[in-house]
């Protein structure tokens, strides 16, 4: 990409040896890459064709896979393929074949690209249409408004015009997409156990009144039956003095009794169609909860697999070494709590941008007194909120405060929030009059 600076000509390319968007998303990293300014002429333009999902960053097949294709057209795929035992393949082994193919350009990864390119055709086409990157973008905003993102995320990764910016904005948006599809499960699971349990009641209520509408009825049937005995006996004594009376009185009681016949029948009917259709509801229920269920579980492994990617990559990488400093360089950052064997992981993070990382356990092994210590020589105090004690919160938070040091809390133990919270923590010293509040 060429820039005029000072009327001279220079080329932005992305180090290291990234000189074009395609070798940036194959070799770059989605931890980002440092952006320099080279002087000398403009670069050839990038190829104006679609990227093949092997040409992709790999850390982009995961999601790509689980948006992307459904179980059965993974299974129709790999069936092609002469996989042996796909029918007892589970959801999660699927998943882990697709993400396996699509780093592969081989017969397998062809496949896989023609049946995400079948699948999301209209989403293609209307995409092929764009002319700039911001035309690119817009469509994608618009895709994610009217919630259909799979077509539109493998046309926005696979566009000739997206830029690294663009890549990085839809992948964050699928990735926070995935959290909010596995809080709505949860809380469609719990209103289905509530279901189930007043369907149960429901069940319970409904046996208990067709008992008492069955021995009612048996009663009555026996009751008719004496009446109908005494009355034919009255009638064979009388029927010489007053026929026409007697023809009356069977008559108004048959006629009382098929009136609350027919009452209870009724009501008996309305039961059972309640009941058919609580029934009804409890399988509808269910079904759903099924496929939420296995959408929580792709989810599940879509993150842990993202996970393991940035632990390699962190334990892996070198530090970045900046010739512009970072703003947290030659800070200390006190990390609390967490999973001991993340502290490898985080000190490399911290590392990247060139900050001391303190970390304490939050009082399992370390004792609660060091914390004092550390956070006196800490500039910002993190901790995760889901593998922290709640004591340690407290004197953490009460600790800061009396040194009035800014502590940030993290959504979870992972990686990936300590470098999401670094992120914003430089950006922030980055700003004009920032550097005060830390």
């Amino acid at each position: 990409m060429a820039i005029e600076r000072a009327g001279e000509p220079f080329v932005a390319v992305l180090s290291p040896l990234a000189s074009t968007r395609r070798e940036t998303l194959i070799s770059g990293s989605l931890l980002g890459r440092r952006l320099e300014l080279v002087a000398g002429p403009p670069s050839e333009p990038a190829a104006k064709r679609r990227l093949r999902i092997w040409e992709l960053n790999s850390n982009l097949h995961c999601s790509i896979v689980g948006t992307c294709l459904s179980n059965g057209d993974l299974r129709q795929l790999l069936g092609k393929l002469n996989i042996a035992a796909i029918p007892a393949l589970s959801e999660h082994d699927l998943h882990k074949h697709g993400v396996t193919l699509a780093s592969q350009r081989d017969a397998g990864g062809k496949l896989l690209h023609k049946t995400l390119d079948r699948r999301h055709k209209t989403a293609l086409n209307q995409f092929a249409k764009a002319k700039t990157e911001v035309e690119v973008a817009a469509l994608w905003g618009d895709a994610v408004q009217r919630g259909e993102i799979p077509g539109a995320y493998w046309a926005v990764l696979t566009h000739p015009l997206t830029g690294p910016a663009l890549v990085k904005r839809a992948f964050g948006e699928v990735h926070m997409l995935s959290h909010l599809v596995g809080a709505a499960g949860r809380a469609d699971i719990r209103q289905l156990r509530q279901i189930e349990e007043e369907n149960a009641a429901l069940r319970e209520k409904v046996q208990r009144q067709q008992e008492q509408i069955r021995d009612s009825v048996l009663s009555r049937e026996a009751k008719i039956r004496d009446l109908n005995a005494l009355l034919a006996s009255a009638v064979m004594r009388g029927a010489d003095a007053r026929p026409e009376r007697a023809d009356e009185t069977l008559a108004g009681l048959v006629a009382s009794l098929e009136r609350r016949l027919s009452s209870e029948t009724a009501h008996r009917k309305r039961i059972e169609e309640r009941l058919r259709a609580a029934e009804e509801r409890l399988t509808w229920e269910r079904s759903d909860r099924a496929t939420l269920e296995r959408r929580q579980e792709m989810l599940r492994a879509e993150l842990d697999a993202a996970e393991a990617v940035l632990v390699n990559q962190a334990a892996a990488a070198p530090a970045i070494g900046c010739e512009t400093p970072s703003p947290l360089q030659g800070r200390t950052v006190l990390y609390v709590g967490g999973k001991p064997g993340h502290v490898v992981g985080l000190r490399e993070i911290a590392a990247r941008f060139a900050a001391k990382l303190l970390h304490h356990d939050g009082g399992i092994e370390d004792r609660s007194p060091q914390l004092a210590g550390l956070i006196s020589q800490a500039s910002i105090v993190f901790f995760p909120v889901d593998c922290v004690s709640h004591d340690a919160m407290q004197i953490v938070k009460r600790l800061s405060r009396q040194a009035a040091k800014p502590y940030v809390p993290l959504r979870s133990a992972g990686l990936t929030s300590f470098l999401a919270a670094l992120r914003s923590a430089s950006a922030m010293l980055a700003a004009p009059q920032a550097d005060a509040a830390f």
